[in-house]
């Protein structure tokens, strides 16, 4: 099973749109992205990381000097957070589920952010005439999309989902896009072997391991592209969304477990450790207790806008550090369009989980169109400020949305500069002693909807009514546990 955190940790074992398309030579950036590493006082085990050029599959199997362990996802296991599991209810509602997984590797200053979604499942392949007549019309299918080193990118879609299969229970996950001769496609998490041996292109991911072929599918002409992913790395997990050590939460609180207030949000893995490694395009990419990340969204749609910030290498930190930060225009359920400011900000430090929600107090933002995020909240013991920025000029990618399906609609990278500070907070609410103050490289940052006209000044509106209900400690996934024949997918 997992090894105990004192053995791969050192003291203290805890872990640590104006949408516009890339420029016309992406290369450009390469060069200062390449250059511009420095050595980073991490608050995790220092990596191990190579990079070495790919070649035949003898040469790919030969030159790993890199062997992750495979481990069957084990039942109950802990960090589980709420809303791990598959959340398809059957019905043929409108709906998405997305899954987003990110590796860094601080040595090289590059990140690996893996995404997937399905949309309406309920309808396995394209609609049909009479379907779309009846159902109106709907996007239908797989998507696999990888940012990776230099920006660069790959998507591969299929508009059938016949092939895909996730636990409705589990953070579990996998598609076949093509699979081998006279062989079926898997329908549950497979040893690596078997999977290899079945899947041609495809993917599967667990808590504990990821692994996955992929091939452009010449899409996304408007960015710079790989033609081929090949990626296979285990995850040991050490943070949830919560304290170490305790239950784990809710991202959106306790009402997540209802279909309203859509789309839900739910971070998996605030924190991790990967070891493995992944051939991008012409080079691999070795790597030991990399740094990891994942989350997820589901529902009808994803917000009308948004903006994400997230990172787990820091400089300046004497423990582990991860952050999390997002928000977003979200629609409220009624008859009418009516749509709510909803953000929040997730710090884990030292084992310790930091949660500014707007049900606890306030959080405001400065997000311009691209390159200035500054985020700010307070509870009713901290304050924390975050500001990022970065003049790389970042890649667009796709997210479910209501009108196209899955459809370029933010932008991301991976090279943000980024300044996290969080004060105790006095009697009198102003900032008290400092107890975190540290800076990254390596932040991740994101835009999204739209339109973005100009500077999105910002502050949470949630509603009285809405936040009083939130407060109030409502154990759902315990409730459902007495009747589990009333659980809803997911939880």
């Amino acid at each position: 099973m997992e090894p105990s955190l004192s053995s791969s940790l050192r003291e203290p074992h805890h872990f640590s749109p104006n949408l516009g398309f890339r420029t016309a030579n992406p290369l450009l950036f390469q060069a200062s992205k390449r250059s511009s590493l420095r050595t980073l006082k991490l608050g995790f085990l220092q990596t191990k990381s190579s990079i070495s050029s790919s070649t035949t599959q003898q040469d790919k199997d030969s030159v790993s000097s890199v062997n992750p362990v495979y481990v069957p996802t084990p039942q109950n296991r802990d960090l589980r957070t709420p809303h791990s599991g598959y959340h398809f209810d059957g019905t043929n509602r409108k709906f998405f589920e997305g899954w987003y997984f990110k590796v860094s590797i601080p040595e090289r200053r590059q990140s690996f952010c893996f995404m997937y979604s399905v949309e309406n499942p309920a309808f396995r392949k394209k609609l049909t005439p009479l379907e779309v007549a009846q159902n109106g019309p709907r996007s239908t299918g797989v998507g696999a999309q990888i940012l990776g080193a230099y920006d660069k990118y790959i998507c591969q879609y299929s508009e059938e989902s016949q092939n895909f299969w996730g636990s409705r229970d589990e953070l579990m996950l996998g598609n076949t896009f093509v699979a081998e001769k006279q062989l079926k496609p898997p329908n549950k998490e497979v040893p690596p072997k078997e999977f290899d041996r079945r899947v041609m292109e495809g993917f599967q991911v667990t808590p504990l391991w990821h692994q996955g072929s992929i091939r452009d599918d010449g899409r996304s002409d408007y960015v710079e592209t790989v033609p081929t992913a090949r990626w296979e790395y285990s995850t040991r997990p050490v943070y949830g969304w919560g304290d170490v050590g305790s239950k784990q939460k809710s991202t959106a609180g306790w009402l997540a477990a209802f279909p309203v207030f859509e789309p839900h949000w739910q971070i998996c893995m605030a924190g991790g450790l990967s070891t493995g490694w992944i051939e991008w395009g012409g080079e691999r990419f070795e790597f030991q207790n990399a740094p990891s990340y994942s989350e997820k969204n589901w529902g009808g749609a994803f917000p009308r806008k948004w903006f994400w910030v997230q990172c787990n290498v820091f400089e300046g930190a004497s423990g582990e550090v991860a952050l999390t930060a997002g928000g977003g225009l979200r629609q409220l359920p009624g008859l009418t369009e009516t749509f709510e400011n909803a953000a929040l900000i997730g710090v884990h430090y030292g084992g310790k989980f930091y949660e500014f929600v707007p049900w606890y107090g306030d959080v405001s933002w400065e997000i311009s169109p691209w390159g200035y995020w500054s985020i700010a909240a307070e509870n009713e013991t901290h304050k924390i400020e975050l500001e990022a920025t970065t003049e790389d000029s970042g890649t667009t990618l796709r997210a479910p949305t209501a009108e196209s399906g899955l459809a370029p609609a933010c932008k991301d990278t991976c090279f943000g500069e980024l300044k996290l500070q969080i004060w105790e907070r006095r009697y009198d609410g102003s900032k008290g002693k400092l107890i975190l103050d540290v800076k990254s490289n390596m932040a991740a940052v994101e835009v999204g909807g739209g339109p973005w006209f100009s500077t999105w000044k910002g502050k949470t509106s949630t509603p009285e009514l809405l936040s009083r209900a939130l407060r109030v400690p409502v154990d759902v996934e315990g409730a459902y546990n007495l009747v589990p024949l009333f659980k809803p997918p997911g939880l």
